[in-house]
């Protein structure tokens, strides 16, 4: 009796340590293919980040605050870039008026009042600017200037309207 309990026994903890070996197999495994799935996904997300940080480099190539030459020449006359790119926002954004065309905006609004939308300050000399009445928009190209009160002189020099969509 007590040899056949002996045997029962071995063969009961063989049968568990078996099915232990294979629950952990499993498990193991199932966490190792999830750990090359994360794995996948944060080499795709690098590959996503440089190629993001790629994109806003040659985004913000042509900008005032990340030219060091127009950045010095505006430090030369005690002026500080952001205020310059600020104060020419705000003189082409105050001119939107809500029931006259902006001044600055050279075509008169055929749907609507010409709104100024979108700013971007190139450089010490340049500034582009994106506008619409809502049906047709363009781009306008001023050249400007810091008078010594520091307020700026917009010159608008090219400008276009995209043809309307039929």
């Amino acid at each position: 009796m007590r040899k056949n309990l002996l045997l029962y026994l071995f063969i009961f903890s063989l049968l568990f340590t078996i099915f232990i070996y294979v629950n952990d197999k499993k498990i193991l495994d199932a966490r190792d293919a999830e750990i090359q799935k994360l794995k996948a996904e944060v080499e795709r997300l690098e590959v996503e980040t440089e190629s993001a940080a790629a994109l806003d480099e040659n985004e913000s190539y042509f900008s005032l605050i990340n030219n060091e030459d127009a950045m010095t020449y505006f430090e030369d006359k005690g002026i500080e870039a952001e205020d310059v790119r600020e104060a020419i926002e705000n003189e082409l954004m105050n001119q939107n008026k809500v029931d006259i065309d902006n001044s600055y905006v050279p075509f008169d609004g055929m749907e609507g009042n010409m709104h100024i939308n979108k700013i971007k300050v190139l450089n010490h000399k340049w500034v582009i600017a994106d506008f619409t009445d809502g049906t047709y928009w363009g781009e306008v190209f001023f050249t400007y200037f810091i008078d010594e009160n520091g307020k700026p002189e917009l010159i608008a020099e090219k400008s276009f309207i995209y043809p309307a969509a039929n």
